[in-house]
């Protein structure tokens, strides 16, 4: 028998090294003897799991499915979650099915099968995703960067979560709202900036919001912040329908109120923000539209955006607003036109904008691995000094902040501030050490500034932007900071 195995193995990989999944398919379909082929999949499947499934070679995924049923579908971001457009092809003889699909190398779906009739989780892969209805099975493809900043951290300090339930006059209603406070509130006597996140529990419970404010808090890389997540009652009207005006009142005049009771927050626009995904997104730009003197930032997911929010941003004098928004490739194909048309206008007028398409769909696996690009860009740690990446201080004269988007594909931006005049070099190095580019090399004088670099035609990988700073060209005295840049194609 192990004789017989090592043998089905040898055939196996022999048509893997050959002609790969593909040829593994036609090797089984030229064997006449069902117990053979079923012997072979045995061993196909010892190959798979221990690389992964789905089985995935250079851009295709193969989704194989093993076990009772007659029709077996993939539903999934790539198909819309269409229950019957991609069925998998059975092989004859055999309880085994197999569908294959091209996408992008960064690219990250959720998905599930349909096995007549029924929806079900891969069973193959370990890998799930949470969802508004439950959890899916994950397909990341090889350049995909998993975001660190969502997990928890046993190790590193935490902050605080509280709710508490709030009536509305405007509403007639009442909900648990949640607040955040960071991991040093108690001890400072600071004020701070705020969020206000909508869909705001399904941010904590589905995206891990909080876990990622206490990583990126505790690396430095935003200023510590107080988070405040709403959920709605009716979530439809309230974010995009006949119950906008209603929440956006309850929102300015009894939630901050509440908090700026309760809380010590800033006051000041530009220390504020509002975001969500989807109609979330939709009812954060419209506030973000309407009370310009209340926020000075806002990041929209995957949005709806209804058209007085395009009209208005189009008929209004450009606001004092940073604004992120985000699509996905797979994502709910009404809305991309939408957001695409809403960065057309925003770049037309000049907005201060992060924009960026994803191989991803309408889901919060998309989503919370993004929340960290528009923290960073909205509130970026302001330090009284600066540190290298070996943590040593240096004295303030530059600031050097992370890239976003980080992964990128096409383009993306640094921002930096200069506290004395001097001369400046920035290069691309990869990680052995090999200059690819020089970016720029000139002299500036001390403010702030942003640089957007793009891929230079690199491979998917892992590059070193490095910042060499003299206060003059003649001076021996140099500042070396460096950061981790991750390129995806």
């Amino acid at each position: 028998m192990k004789k017989l195995i090592f043998s089905l193995l040898t055939i196996v990989c022999i048509a893997f090294g050959q002609n790969n999944f593909q040829g593994f398919i036609a090797a089984l379909n030229s064997i006449s003897s069902d117990s053979l082929k079923m012997k072979m999949i045995d061993s196909f499947m010892i190959i798979a799991k221990a690389q992964g499934i789905p089985y995935i070679e250079d851009s295709t995924a193969n989704f194989v499915y093993r076990g009772n049923g007659t029709n077996v579908f993939l539903a999934g971001d790539m198909n819309y979650w269409s229950s019957n457009s991609d069925r998998l092809t059975k092989v004859s003889g055999t309880n085994f099915f197999y569908h294959s699909r091209v996408f992008e190398l960064n690219a990250r779906i959720d998905y599930k099968f349909v096995v007549d009739g029924n929806w079900i989780l891969d069973p193959n892969n370990p890998r799930t995703c949470p969802g508004g209805f439950g959890p899916n099975s994950e397909l990341a493809m090889p350049s995909y960067v998993q975001p660190p900043e969502i997990k928890y951290y046993p190790e590193i300090p935490h902050g605080s979560l509280f709710d508490t339930t709030l009536f509305s006059t405007f509403l007639n209603n009442s909900r648990t709202i949640r607040i955040y406070t960071p991991p040093n509130y108690n001890s400072s006597s600071d004020s701070f900036g705020i969020i206000i996140m909508h869909d705001g529990l399904e941010y904590v419970s589905l995206a891990s919001m909080h876990n990622v404010l206490d990583y990126l808090i505790h690396k430095n890389e935003i200023e510590p912040i107080i988070a405040v997540f709403i959920p709605p009652v009716n979530r439809t009207q309230e974010y995009a329908g006949n119950q906008i005006t209603q929440f956006s009142q309850f929102v300015v005049n009894e939630v901050l109120p509440y908090i700026e009771r309760k809380y010590r927050i800033k006051k000041s626009p530009q220390f504020r923000a509002v975001a969500g995904a989807s109609n979330g997104g939709n009812i954060s730009l419209y506030l973000a539209l309407n009370y310009p003197n209340i926020f000075g930032n806002v990041a929209a997911q995957s949005s709806n955006v209804i058209s007085a929010i395009s009209n208005g941003f189009q008929n209004s004098q450009r606001l004092n607003l940073k604004v992120y928004l985000d699509i996905g490739k797979y994502d709910i194909p009404q809305l991309i036109p939408l957001v695409r048309n809403l960065r057309s206008i925003l770049q037309s007028k000049g907005y201060d904008m992060i924009y960026a398409e994803y191989p991803e769909g309408h889901s919060w696996g998309f989503w919370r691995a993004h929340i960290d690009d528009y923290l960073k860009f909205f509130f970026p740690r302001l330090s009284t000094g600066v540190k290298e990446d070996n943590g040593n201080l240096v004295p303030q004269k530059i600031k050097l902040y992370q890239n976003y988007p980080n992964p990128f594909n096409n383009s993306s931006k640094i921002n930096f501030d200069l506290f004395e005049d001097g001369y400046l070099e920035i290069k691309l190095f990869d990680t052995l050490g090999k200059e690819i580019k020089e970016i720029i090399r000139k002299n500036f004088s001390k403010g702030f500034y942003q640089i957007e670099i793009s891929e230079f035609g690199l491979t998917s990988g892992v590059y070193f932007i490095n910042f060499n700073f003299q206060l003059n060209i003649t001076s021996n005295e140099r500042i070396y900071l460096t950061k981790k840049v991750a390129v995806v194609r």
